[in-house]
């Protein structure tokens, strides 16, 4: 929020200074003249100023100062009896505290907030109570007190007629909508909201905050076109040089610096954010070159109280290199968001699905379904880890698992055309492991229209290779080298190499290749054959050989490819084309 209303004038220049660059969003310049004069204790400072100063810390990278400061100012505030002053800087007490993970300190200080502010005659303040009652009731899935507690913050913010608090309310109230199912009514109010954001109607801390809650909201939510414009227009805010205004597009630097997830002083605290929400969109936009950028440097940019945006940022850059077969760095990466708080899932679990270690990808993806406490805060993870567990059960030849995880995906999918996309692929893959080539083809070949539309390159090259093997048992062979010769074009310019030489390898037609992890012809012929269930019995009948070179042929299949089992040989047979 911008530095609060002054009620009283401070005789001296330099504080006069810093008030005159607080009004003007300068917040560097506010911080070292506030921060210069606060160092002498002869010279008195107000409670507004310390308000100033602590807006001022906080944008300049201060986090500490800026607690410190607030504190201060709750006090000075109370000691002047006035409450409306105490009860704001309790609440943003409550709010930092929660941002900087203390959740006693941050519940005490709401407590104080309500003591506050409760019994006064209705007053802007008040609505960060509403706002704050709104997020509690749904938290505690109690719709009809989050709408009602939403709509409270409504009224008051009008009566303010501060824009701030109007396009805030406007937001908080379409986070509970969307959250309750209602999506037309809640993406309405969230344009409306977003009317202010863009228009540069609000003040910097409003603008920022409504960029991060819209930008989290539209990729919950699956809404991708929502998503792309609005990361466009928050990354052009926040381009250097910052104001504290929107800045002119085009502005935004490129290059790339090692994590360090400490933000530089003199830029805008939203920006490694609002960069994070950005490597989700170009990770889906198939720019992955710079989406791998991007990542690293969000994670150096983002403030110490929003260390989930470098989680999220680390958690693309696994999804880039998992798919780009660079495993050893996918893992890392994955570790990295683990560390700071996410669950790196489904990524992991396909990570581990290519190093043909199946049991721990449906292991993984099954207990990152079940801690999902409430799947309508978050339709684009669910409908990602549902895909994701979809595939797994069909790498280890769980078809009616697939089939389970595919029809809730549809269930949820609705018309948003993200999840319809996602729901498709895999209700066609399952009618592929099923043998039913005609709704396969009809539902891939929506899936493809889907993706084609949203331009998002990956999942598109991917149902194409899904849509050859459908060809295939169709009897088309020349629809499916059409469908393959496409989606390995997309993968190499994706340097997406394992899907690219898988491509390549089904559109050689069986031509002689080099089998992967060192397996020789017959040990491939092994595999293949357990892959397909075969007893050690069945096996030895079916290549006229013992059951005991069987045994043999397995124990080195199982060296080479670092396996344990025959379900994990079973995944890497899946993962490397060699069924």
């Amino acid at each position: 929020m911008s530095a609060p209303t002054l009620h009283t004038a401070h005789p001296t220049d330099a504080v006069e200074r810093a008030r005159d660059a607080a009004g003007r969003e300068s917040w560097a310049e506010a911080y070292a003249l506030l921060h210069a004069h606060d160092l002498h204790p002869s010279r008195g400072v107000t409670a507004d100023d310390l308000s100033v100063l602590a807006d001022a810390a906080w944008w300049s990278g201060h986090t500490d100062e800026s607690v410190t400061a607030r504190l201060r100012s709750h006090a000075a505030f109370l000691a002047a009896g006035d409450h409306r002053g105490a009860g704001l800087a309790a609440w943003w007490l409550h709010y930092e505290y929660r941002s900087l993970g203390r959740p006693a300190a941050a519940a005490g200080w709401l407590h104080r907030a309500r003591h506050h502010l409760e019994d006064l005659p209705p007053c802007p303040e008040q609505c960060f109570l509403a706002w704050t009652d709104a997020e509690e009731a749904e938290q505690h899935g109690d719709g009809a007190a989050a709408l009602a507690a939403a709509r409270r913050m409504a009224r008051l913010a009008v009566r303010s007629a501060s824009p701030d608090l109007v396009a805030l309310s406007r937001q908080a109230e379409s986070a509970v909508l969307l959250a309750n199912g209602r999506r037309t009514e809640a993406l309405a109010l969230l344009d409306d909201a977003m009317c202010a954001v863009t228009a540069g109607e609000l003040s910097s801390m409003f603008t920022g905050w409504l960029y991060c809650l819209a930008l989290t909201q539209c990729m919950e939510a699956a809404d991708f076109g929502r998503a792309v414009e609005w990361t466009n227009a928050a990354m052009e805010w926040c381009a250097p040089p910052w104001t504290g205004r929107p800045a002119e597009p085009g502005r935004e630097t490129e290059t790339m610096t090692a994590p360090a997830l400490a933000p530089a002083s003199d830029e805008n605290p939203f920006r490694g954010v609002c960069r994070a929400h950005r490597v989700e969109v170009l990770d889906l936009l198939g720019t992955w070159a710079l989406a791998e950028e991007e990542a690293r440097q969000a994670c150096r940019e983002v403030p110490v109280d929003c260390l989930e945006s470098a989680a999220a940022a680390f958690y693309a850059a696994g999804d880039v290199q998992r798919r780009q077969g660079r495993l050893d760095e996918a893992a890392v990466s994955y570790a990295h968001a683990h560390e700071l708080g996410r669950i790196p899932q489904p990524g992991l679990a396909l990570l581990r699905l290519a190093q043909g270690r199946a049991d721990a990808a449906v292991a993984g993806v099954d207990l990152a379904l079940a801690c999902q406490s409430d799947p309508r805060h978050d339709l684009l993870g669910r409908a990602r880890l549902l895909a994701a567990r979809a595939e797994v059960a069909l790498a280890v030849r769980d078809v009616p698992g697939a089939s389970r995880a595919a029809a809730e995906l549809d269930a949820l999918a609705g018309d948003v055309p993200l999840l319809r996309a996602t729901a498709d692929t895999a209700l066609g893959a399952v009618a592929l492991a099923e043998a039913r080539p005609g709704p396969a083809l009809r539902l891939l070949r929506q899936a493809l229209a889907g993706w084609l539309a949203l331009h998002v390159p990956y999942e598109a090259a991917q149902v194409r290779m899904l849509l050859a093997a459908a060809d295939r048992t169709a009897g088309d062979e020349e629809a499916a080298r059409l469908e393959l010769a496409a989606a390995r074009a997309v993968f190499e310019r994706l340097g997406a190499v394992p899907d690219a030489r898988r491509a390549a390898a089904l559109l050689s037609g069986g031509k002689r290749r080099r089998l992967p992890g060192g397996l020789t012809a017959r040990e491939a012929e092994v595999l293949r054959l357990v892959a397909g269930g075969g007893t050690n019995k069945g096996i030895a009948h079916a290549l006229v050989i013992s059951e005991h070179t069987v045994s043999r042929h397995l124990n080195n299949i199982f060296a080479k490819l670092g396996v344990g089992s025959r379900s994990a040989a079973t995944a890497y047979a899946y993962a490397h084309d060699l069924l």
